[in-house]
């Protein structure tokens, strides 16, 4: 399992580590503001896809075998990165790092799920976020204290020697003996959405990832505005909301057993959630900086619980259970990380805020809603 958590948090350092530097990437070659946050949509694109693929191909294949390619090449990309003369050489690198991460994050589910027994898995699964929760802070909080110290490039110059001793770790890793390959059947991934309660879940998960990308991703354009001393370094720190995210993700089962199911306590997040979407508005960097512990908090809660739910309900084909979970993820990560810029720029922070709220809200209406395929097996609701 430590093997697991490193490969997991450098996997997701890898996915946001150009975050907080987007604006001094920004000034160094030139582009736009969308242009800039085009680097975390571009990784987004193939999330939103390649787990539906990979998921598949988890049916047949172990997940350890594709962990360790994944990684060896996500320690090559960063070494492409770190070299790349252009922008678009530095878009052209993130769209290949988006085919990678989605195959170890699958994998890294899949693997977590079936090392589990149905008990456990819900409390393996919030462990498993948590480590991608810990990964997404240090990867933006290390990025911009290296920019700050040394320069914007020697970030992923670390990331590089750091997942190719993940890759050599990787190694030791025991395959599960219980896992049962088979060739997987073309009408599986519908079969699975059509499982009771899978699709509004689903659906509730594009949403709330939806606004928090888009809030994660143009932050660091919103401090530059309001604050003259918005160094690389302090917009990595601004992320240290993920840290009240780990202390809510390890909670999920707790708050679960709390409110007698996980739907509620999806319910509870979601609802934190939104209400901290309105705290965005606030124009000062300490009450923002307050703002996002409740805002990463709300947001966590209902991704580990929503993760460990599908699990436990789903009983066999995890591999394609997770990849679509991954894929919903990040559609909404795809679209929230760049559709929100032409927004800000005519309207405004305010005008933007708006538009995600509306957002929050159809998404807790959809974790709200029932219907026919509206409810899950017992203990969830």
């Amino acid at each position: 399992m430590p093997t697991v958590i490193l490969t997991t948090i450098l996997t997701l350092s890898a996915l946001y580590a150009p975050q907080p530097l987007l604006p001094v990437i920004m000034s160094e070659f030139d582009v736009s503001r969308s242009s800039a946050a085009f680097l975390t949509t571009v990784a987004f694109l193939p999330l939103s896809v390649a787990p539906l693929l990979y998921g598949y191909i988890l049916e047949s294949v172990s997940p350890r075998r594709m962990l360790r390619v994944g990684i060896f090449f996500l320690a090559l990309s960063q070494l492409l990165f770190f070299w790349g003369p252009t922008f678009m050489s530095l878009v052209a690198v993130r769209f290949f790092q988006g085919l990678l991460i989605p195959a170890i994050l699958t994998a890294l589910m899949t693997y977590v799920s079936l090392a589990s027994n149905k008990g456990t898995v819900q409390r393996a699964m919030a462990i498993y976020i948590a480590a991608t929760i810990l990964g997404g802070f240090l990867g933006r909080a290390f990025s911009g204290w290296v920019a700050t110290a040394f320069g914007w490039r020697y970030s992923f110059l670390v990331l590089a020697a750091s997942l190719l001793a993940a890759y050599f770790l990787l190694a030791r890793l025991k395959a599960d003996t219980r896992i049962q390959l088979s060739r997987p059947h073309p009408r599986l991934l519908l079969q699975v959405l059509g499982q009771p309660g899978f699709l509004r879940v689903y659906l509730a998960v594009f949403g709330f990832f939806l606004v928090f990308a888009a809030i994660m991703n143009f932050i660091p354009f919103r401090l530059t505005e309001i604050s003259d001393q918005a160094s690389e370094f302090r917009i990595g720190l601004m992320y240290s909301g993920y840290l009240m995210g780990l202390v809510s993700s390890l909670g999920a089962v707790r708050v679960s057993l709390w409110l007698k199911g996980e739907m509620a306590a999806l319910r509870l997040g979601l609802t934190l959630f939104a209400l901290a979407l309105a705290g965005m508005l606030a124009p000062s960097v300490p009450l923002l900086f307050g703002v996002m512990f409740v805002f990463c908090g709300g947001m966590f809660l209902a991704h580990a619980t929503a993760s460990g739910l599908l699990n436990r309900c789903a009983g066999e084909n995890k591999g394609v259970v997770n990849g679509l979970y991954v894929s919903f993820y990040y559609a909404g990560g795809a679209l929230g990380s760049y559709g929100p810029g032409p927004i800000y720029r005519v309207w405004g922070w305010e005008g933007m805020i708006a538009i995600l709220a509306l957002v929050a809200l159809l998404t807790l209406f959809a974790a709200l809603g029932r219907g026919p395929r509206g409810t899950l097996p017992s203990g969830a609701t």
